[in-house]
């Protein structure tokens, strides 16, 4: 049977892409943001219209896989793509050519087996629960009963969607290090700079109350949590830590803090 040349293009991850930028954002999709995602709310006109376009390109470009014969629907991979697409609302879409698929359980997931744990030469075969995990080349994975409770309550400053992401961008250059990829050497060494102090005094346990202590396992634990207290506590950062949310807004490219001060 002859396959059509216009079958083939809409095959094409370009094609894929394009057919979804080609399609009007559903109304029942803005409906759900504007009432699950409190950031959704605080963006202005343009970025709404940007984050749409990411969505649109994330739900075709990215696999997704249910975990336990869970339900994994539309809304479900709506409001998660729209959450890690907000990461990368500054940036371009390329900033995820590591995700190669995002697979969602119902809720808390538990390891085991021999692992790491982050101790060099220490292991354990202890159950280990997990609300999500992302790894090179394996899924990014989301437990969903958290991840719509994050969604809806930012003030708490937990975000598997942004966290499990964050690692994702860390991943980008193939290094785990808690530093993502920068344009420029100048920006580059700022951030090491500012991150290592801050790293460093959150493992001396002097940090202050606002970053959760599990940021001092490693850099790359770090950079997930403080992406979270970002884009979650905006005006807490800024206030109680101004040069890691200086860095943070130079690689985000994003300010929101001022759209917490625009709200109100």
């Amino acid at each position: 049977m002859a396959v059509r040349i216009s079958d083939m293009f809409s095959l094409t991850r370009y094609g894929r892409r394009r057919k979804a930028l080609l399609q009007p954002f559903p109304d029942a999709w803005r409906t759900l943001l504007a009432s699950s995602l409190v950031h959704w709310g605080l963006l202005d006109d343009d970025e709404r219209t940007r984050l749409e376009d990411l969505v649109r390109v994330f739900l075709v470009d990215k696999k997704w896989q249910a975990a336990r014969d869970f339900d994994l629907t539309e809304d479900i991979r709506v409001l998660i793509s729209a959450m890690a697409c907000l990461l990368i609302l500054g940036l371009d879409d390329g900033y995820y050519d590591t995700v190669r698929w995002i697979e969602v359980h119902p809720t808390t997931v538990v390891r085991t087996g021999l692992r790491g744990t982050g101790v060099p030469g220490v292991v354990s075969d202890s159950p280990l629960p997990i609300l999500g995990e992302a790894s090179f080349d394996g899924p990014v994975i989301i437990a969903w009963d958290a991840a719509v409770a994050n969604a809806r309550h930012p003030e708490r400053g937990h975000n598997v969607v942004y966290h499990e992401f964050a690692h994702k961008l860390d991943m980008g250059d193939r290094l785990v290090d808690g530093t993502p990829r920068f344009e420029d050497a100048d920006t580059r060494q700022r951030w090491i700079e500012v991150c290592t102090v801050e790293f460093e005094s959150l493992r001396r346990g002097e940090a202050g109350p606002l970053l959760d202590p599990y940021g001092a396992v490693n850099p790359a634990e770090f950079f997930a949590v403080v992406t979270e207290i970002f884009f979650d506590r905006p005006l807490d950062l800024q206030h109680a830590k101004p040069d890691l949310y200086g860095v943070l807004q130079s690689f985000y490219r994003q300010d929101p803090a001022a759209r917490e001060r625009a709200r109100g």
